[in-house]
């Protein structure tokens, strides 16, 4: 392919960046499948905000939870992100959003 005059050339991302990717990807599916078959509806992948990304948010019934598929050192993270999305959002008077966040643990 012939590089255009003045772009930048395109970096290839490490192997190891991907492989951790599509790792987090994986893990992250599995997680929505185990939610779903405990009663919990999907609300968001990968929700944005700028604190960082919440990889779901989840919802069953009146509780609404966000879930980092990530060890529990990065929980900081989903409890700013969270309080964005809760800012971004609104309250809703028959949801219950704790402030705590659920950690599942890659194997």
């Amino acid at each position: 392919m012939a590089r255009t005059e003045g772009a930048p050339p395109k970096r290839e991302a490490a192997p190891e960046r991907v492989a951790a990717f599509q790792t987090g990807l994986s893990a992250e599916s599995r997680a929505a499948a185990y939610l779903m078959a405990k009663g919990y509806r999907i609300l968001a992948k990968r929700f944005r905000t700028p604190h960082g990304e919440i990889d779901l948010v989840v919802r069953r019934r009146n509780l609404v939870a966000f879930v980092e598929v990530r060890p529990p050192s990065r929980s900081r993270r989903i409890s700013r992100g969270a309080s964005s999305m809760r800012r971004r959002h609104g309250s809703h008077p028959t949801l219950t959003m704790p402030n705590s966040s659920c950690v599942l643990m890659r194997s």
